[in-house]
């Protein structure tokens, strides 16, 4: 039985591949998990909530599905607590081992020795493999043997460890996700028919709604879904690889892959987007690109095998003495985080930023920096409020990344970006949007303004402001802050690290 968890594919599917070397006929099972499901924000309520994550789940689950049907299988896939359905259905199906893709987020390894556990006592072998990054854990150390805390050093031992057999495909037959969904005859021929299944796992998967979900604005924004989805996704981005480098910083501009949601759900595998830009570096005219999106890859190893060997950097700084840190409380701070929450800062790139998050679910890598920087340091508000409301928005959240990004942003992590260069929001703003197309896309109502006070509309003289029709305060607000002061109250604040250093 193979448990997809992360892994929502048939190709270059790591448990999968391993479940296909022993002999037995083979039964793929996926759980809605209701832990989770449960916790998220208005989960439960009396009638369906939006959650595009959900809804990109069921889409890529659908799709496989289709696939194993059309082979007479069946996915099964049930709405519980897998810690308890996991023993039951392998149980239930006699299977003689149980194999799923490590996870090393703390709750993710709570689960899964609770699941391991309840299948050796019905002596069932529970079995592990490696899927969601080249390499983990303790595969990539220093010479002392010790865990990298910086990404330069890290990423120049993992370039040096990295052979091509490391990226390898992990074979299953399934064949390539096409427009017509079939399945491949060396998977289908494992595959156990959808006939010989017990009744009550026959059934089609639950619907969004028996959930308690809404796939919300998911298909109006036309995200490429499921494993065919992150195929289309990938040849589109091949022939702009070469311009990665150059083009990624630009909000306004076609610079991303945009396949961070699919590799976060493991609609795509790891290994074929490290296949291809390592293969991207040799050819001409590609080689600067493909180099930097490959270090970007890295970077999720990084920041996963930070999270496995430093767990506490989930609720606290990975530096113990910049929790020392005073952050602002009270009814100005909540009213700022609301203001930058809802886009109102009256800085237009970070508003921009925001209503571009809370729209889609997508906010572009440079801008998740600029953003969380403001609010971290000029906002002064604890960089924990900021990470779990990504935690909720953001379509490709990931705790790791997620948390490595902010504390970056914060300066109270790994590597991070020292505490006294903090991004002017301004000037940020005039070199990754200079003509203010992305600043007039989400905010527009300062549309109307010229280039030149787009990024500062406070500056424009009311004559100015007159002929845009914007009246500060009421049609955009005023900046909640003023960036110089708060500048000086950061360093102010990240005096307490600086004394005890």
């Amino acid at each position: 039985m193979v448990w997809l968890r992360r892994d929502l594919r048939l190709e270059d599917h790591a448990a999968l591949a391993a479940a296909l070397k022993h002999t037995e006929s083979l039964q793929l099972v996926f759980i809605f998990d209701q832990t989770i499901l449960s916790a998220l924000p208005r989960a439960g309520a009396q009638v369906p909530c939006e959650d595009r994550r959900v809804a990109f789940i069921h889409a890529a689950i659908t799709e496989i599905g289709q696939r194993l049907a059309s082979a007479g299988s069946h996915l099964i896939v049930q709405h519980g607590d897998p810690r308890r359905l996991i023993p039951q259905i392998a149980q239930q199906l006699q299977a003689h081992r149980v194999i799923f893709a490590h996870d090393d987020e703390p709750d993710a390894l709570t689960r899964d020795q609770r699941v391991r556990d309840s299948l050796k006592a019905l002596g069932i072998e529970a079995v592990s493999v490696k899927d969601q990054c080249i390499f983990e854990r303790h595969e990539v150390l220093t010479g002392a043997g010790t865990p990298f805390s910086v990404f330069t050093p890290y990423k120049n031992a993992w370039l040096k460890r990295f052979s091509t057999e490391d990226a390898a495909v992990r074979s299953t037959g399934a064949g390539p996700a096409s427009s017509n969904r079939s399945i491949g005859k060396a998977l289908a021929s494992r595959l156990v028919p959808k006939t010989s299944l017990p009744k009550d796992m026959r059934a089609p998967p639950p619907s969004l709604a028996a959930l308690g979900f809404e796939p919300g604005n998911l298909h109006a924004l036309k995200i490429p879904l499921a494993e065919s989805g992150a195929q289309t996704l990938l040849k589109e981005f091949q022939p702009r690889i070469g311009q990665y480098k150059a083009a990624r910083d630009y909000p306004g501009a076609k610079g991303p892959s945009y396949l961070s949601v699919h590799l976060r759900f493991g609609t795509i595998s790891i290994r074929e987007l490290v296949r291809f830009a390592h293969g991207a570096q040799s050819a001409a005219g590609h080689a600067e690109g493909a180099a930097t999106w490959l270090s970007e890859l890295i970077w999720r190893d990084f920041y996963m095998q930070i999270l496995h060997h430093h767990p506490h950097v989930v609720a606290r700084s990975f530096k113990p003495e910049y929790d020392a840190i005073c952050w602002a409380e009270g009814p100005q701070a909540d009213d700022h985080f609301a203001a930058w929450c809802a886009g109102m800062t009256g800085y237009p790139l970070v508003d921009a930023g925001m209503r571009q998050l809370n729209a889609t679910g997508y906010m572009h890598n440079r801008l998740r920096m600029v953003v969380a920087s403001f609010l971290t340091k000029d906002l002064g508000i604890d960089w924990r409020r900021g990470e779990r409301y990504f935690a909720w928005k953001l379509n490709d959240f990931d705790l790791s990344a997620n948390n490595g990004g902010w504390q970056w942003a914060a300066s109270t992590g790994c590597d991070a970006q020292p505490y006294f260069r903090i991004f002017n929001p301004i000037s940020q703003s005039e070199r990754f949007d200079e003509r203010g197309s992305f600043i007039r896309r989400y905010v527009p109502e300062i549309a109307a303004l010229h280039d030149r006070y787009i990024h500062a509309p406070w500056m424009a003289p009311p004559l100015v402001l007159n002929e845009a029709g914007i009246v500060l305060g009421k049609t955009y607000p005023m900046p909640v802050v003023d960036h110089d002061q708060a500048r000086q109250k950061t360093l102010m604040r990240f005096s307490v690290v600086k004394k005890k250093a």
